[in-house]
């Protein structure tokens, strides 16, 4: 059955419409009209959250577990409506919109397993030494929730960073409240997912105002959750201009709080000297199809390839024959798609292309492009995200200089070595730079794709992620949303639960 939005907010367990109404953008299908974001339900539904605050954060570890199994039954039992709105708004086709599916469910699943294990709560006991001097008193500590935490969708990942993707469950299984500020990319595939949020609500018992989900196709709501006083930490995934605008905005409340944003990366890549002569062509290959993958929308996209001076151009040109292949793709907005013609021909006005082509309306074509080490490492521009199929290869003289490359580097989500066994000892010298640099380094591979797991780290040094001790991915990420809270001489009544009998 087709799914038809109501075209409102869900604050607090009501759907609520309004005067004001944007329309869709869809790449196919249906134009839905939305009712826009307004200041007054942000007041009420941070109100709300303030009040489920008090129930949820004092629930078990069952219970929100159980809540979290609920929401992914519930966004299963509509799958081939999410589905399909999904690829009507974003243009990203079924398969990839299925998986996704998975594994934001998978995810929601998992962190229900991980909470459920106790272990994320650091419990630890000092007991009192009465008889010492001075004496100790006895000390236990426990991770608390922190209160309502702000959430916007990215606009990339419907399913995975949106409403009830990474930001959201981990919040959620931390035991605060969430308040989602839907993404107007794709307005019905929001509201379908806070449909299925609301029905676990309703399901499992929890309160209401655990959870509201609001329209916005202005700054104004945005701008009114991340300065609202009950709201106590903010999860964002999108561009470096936004995401800054809103860590400052955090940074200036009366009450500062923490901004876990991820906001941009080129991933850089490096072929090594033994690689590079080994299997130049297969990795030229493999670089082009993770950088065109879903008309390179990901965070991930390896926009940035170093390798050596010789070689590099039997290796571009086996670059610009795989890229032959590559079809014109449909970008997720037609604001995105002219962001990428601009990137792309900014690029194009300073490095020489490897393979060029024009794109026209919501579509992109992808473009690549080759430079010096010395060219790169005097214009910061050619290390800025161009968000879509566009990649950048840097030749380097030597060791020394592209170990110099990689310290010139900004921070990263992710860094990657295409190696051999003849390239360990060069390997070695750039380890101790790139993680310093990114969040997650891989070898022969490539980083689109990031695993949801207990050891995953999906963010890095600024401007990568605006906190680089944290991880939106994996469920390390529950931590962002906890505080350390130590109880002395607490009676065993009044301690929380999960402390009790330690």
């Amino acid at each position: 059955m087709t799914y038809i939005p109501k075209g409102k907010h869900l604050i607090a367990g009501e759907w609520i419409g309004g005067d004001r109404t944007f329309r869709s953008a869809p790449a196919h299908g249906p134009v839905h009209d939305f009712a826009s974001g307004q200041v007054d339900l942000v007041n009420r539904a941070a109100d709300a959250a303030e009040q489920a605050f008090e129930i949820y954060a004092h629930t078990t570890r069952e219970e929100r577990a159980a809540f979290l199994e609920a929401i992914a039954d519930e966004i299963d039992a509509r799958g081939d409506q999410v589905t399909e709105i999904g690829t009507q708004e974003t243009a990203l086709p079924e398969g990839r919109l299925q998986g996704e599916r998975g594994r934001t469910t998978g995810q929601l699943r998992l962190f229900a397993q991980h909470i459920r294990d106790g272990a994320y709560l650091d419990r630890r006991h000092d007991g009192a030494l009465p008889d010492r001097q001075p004496p100790r008193p006895d000390l236990r500590l426990i991770q608390r929730p922190i209160g309502p935490v702000a959430v916007f969708g990215a606009s990339n990942f419907p399913l995975a960073f949106s409403t009830a993707g990474g930001d959201t469950a981990s919040a959620l299984a931390a035991g605060c409240p969430v308040i989602v500020k839907g993404h107007p990319a794709h307005p019905g595939t929001g509201e379908i997912i806070a449909e299925a949020i609301h029905a676990a609500i309703q399901k499992t018992g929890m309160p209401a105002g655990v959870f509201s989900f609001i329209h916005g196709d202005t700054h104004e709501v945005g701008k009114a959750l991340v300065e609202h006083p009950l709201i106590k930490a903010v999860g964002f995934t999108g561009s470096l201009r936004g995401g800054r605008a809103l860590f400052d905005l955090c940074a200036a409340r009366p009450e500062p709080i923490p901004f876990f944003g991820e906001l941009g990366s080129i991933n850089p890549c490096f072929v090594l000297p033994a690689a590079m002569q080994a299997r130049s062509a297969a990795i030229a290959e493999g670089w082009v199809g993770s950088l065109t993958l879903f008309a390179g929308q990901f965070c991930t996209n390896p926009g940035l390839l170093v390798l050596p001076e010789e070689g590099a151009d039997a290796f571009a040109e086996a670059a610009a024959r795989a890229l032959e292949a590559v079809a014109e793709q449909v970008m997720l907005t037609d604001g995105m798609a002219q962001s990428y013609r601009d990137g792309a021909g900014r690029v194009g006005k300073l490095a020489s292309p490897v393979a060029q082509a024009d794109s026209h309306g919501r579509n992109a074509r992808p473009n690549v492009y080759r430079t010096g080490a010395e060219d790169f490492l005097r214009d910061h521009t050619l290390g800025e995200e161009v968000f879509g199929p566009m990649g950048l290869i840097v030749t380097t003289r030597d060791a020394d200089q592209m170990i110099q490359l990689a310290r010139g580097l900004e921070g990263q989500l992710t860094a990657t070595l295409q190696m051999d066994d003849g390239d360990t000892e060069l390997a070695a010298r750039l380890m101790p730079v790139l993680e310093r640099k990114a969040g997650r380094v891989l070898a022969n591979g490539w980083p689109t794709g990031v695993e949801v797991a207990d050891a995953m780290v999906h963010g890095g040094p600024y401007p990568a992620s605006t906190n680089f001790g944290a991880t939106s991915v994996g469920t390390m990420a529950i931590r962002r949303f906890l505080r350390p809270v130590s109880y002395q001489n607490i009676p065993e009544a009044l301690l929380p639960p999960d402390l009790r009998g330690m």
